[in-house]
């Protein structure tokens, strides 16, 4: 019980936060419930893709091992099935039709896929690492996914520009993914010393992307009838 609660305890207030940002119309429980389940299935194809991508490079310079895993493996591989993800299962959902509404189902999707991975990290290494992932390897999850659903909700809405937001959907995360997994890989005392404010920004950024997307979400109807509109100028 304890590994479970240590495992989960961390998901579950984050999933509560970002459900309760939600000021303007609820998703339903039974969509989000699906974007749980997919980002935790995601999982099983991620591991065996992860296995054989390190392959290609075991030895060597330790920054480039590092700097390969961190942003190839790792961050690629990951933010690509949940951008699938969030492809197959919302992108076309009736129930998308807020900016906010990116971000609360890319977040979801994004901590089902980290609730296996805190799992099994807290089964393998113990509590004390669960305690220290739950104050940073899951936050950032939900940040990445903060990121990713905020240019998705950009995406959906400004339709003159949604090709351009796409690309950013997948491509900010992978970034912000990376050099999180760079900084800690790397073992190198000056880029250890540069994840701390890296972690600030992460917090700060996603923070202003939620509260952004949670007050224009109140002019979606205008966004609708007006796709024109630049969204990222609006306040």
């Amino acid at each position: 019980m304890t590994i479970l609660f240590i495992s989960f305890a961390p998901i579950i207030l984050i999933l509560i936060y970002i459900y309760k940002r939600d000021k303007y119309e609820k998703e339903p429980m039974g969509l989000l419930a699906k974007a749980l389940a997919l980002g935790a299935i995601i999982t099983l194809p991620i591991i065996f893709i992860e296995i054989f991508l390190k392959t290609f490079f075991e030895t060597g310079d330790k920054i480039a091992i590092a700097f390969y895993d961190g942003f190839v493996v790792a961050a690629l591989t990951e933010e690509v099935f949940k951008y699938l993800a969030f492809i197959l299962l919302i992108w076309k959902n009736r129930n998308f039709n807020e900016l906010f509404d990116g971000i609360i189902y890319a977040v979801f999707i994004s901590l089902g896929f980290a609730a296996v991975e805190n799992f099994f990290y807290v089964y393998g290494f113990g509590g004390n690492v669960g305690v220290l992932r739950a104050f940073t390897a899951v936050p950032a999850h939900a940040l990445f996914g903060v990121a990713m659903g905020y240019y998705f909700g950009l995406a959906r809405f400004d339709k003159r520009q949604q090709t351009k937001y796409l690309w950013l959907a997948i491509l900010i995360p992978i970034m912000l993914h990376g050099f999180y997994d760079f900084f800690l890989m790397s073992e190198n005392g000056i880029l250890l010393l540069l994840f701390l404010p890296f972690i600030v920004y992460l917090w700060i950024s996603g923070f202003k992307k939620m509260k952004k997307h949670s007050l224009n979400s109140v002019f979606k109807d205008a966004r609708l009838e007006r796709p024109e509109i630049n969204l990222e100028n609006m306040e």
